[in-house]
């Protein structure tokens, strides 16, 4: 099993960015699948997160209606994308993508983590 994050940079407020996590393995590509983020010093929070099918979603308050979470599906291979819009300082945060079996909503706990990819979003 296996994720990994990519596509974070620095950007300034009001920029786009995308996000993609390839998340391999058996055990998680039937799973659903969740973005989180960490500021620093800060707890790790819920971004968006998609059902198996990708038939549904759910966002944080903040990031609804800015961020979009998709996925595509492929054998034993999941393709996750977080699509950010209309970013805002407070948008600046570790992010990462990850995946859970059984839960959807609540996400938490997820069964895999990937590694983070860094978003940083100047004034």
């Amino acid at each position: 099993v296996q994720l990994q994050a990519s596509g974070g940079g620095l950007v300034q407020a009001g920029d786009s960015l995308r996000l993609s996590c390839l998340a391999s393995g058996r055990p998680v590509s039937n799973g659903n699948m969740g973005w989180f983020r960490q500021a620093p010093g800060k707890e790790r929070d819920f971004v968006a997160a998609i059902s198996k099918s990708g038939g549904s979603t759910y966002y944080s308050d903040s990031t609804k209606g800015r961020f979009t979470i998709s996925r595509y599906n492929a054998e034993d291979t999941v393709y996750l994308y977080l699509q950010m819009n209309n970013l805002e300082p407070e948008d600046t945060a570790v992010y990462y993508c990850a995946a859970n079996n059984l839960r959807y909503r609540p996400f938490l706990p997820a069964d895999y983590w990937g590694k983070g990819t860094q978003v940083t979003v100047s004034s």
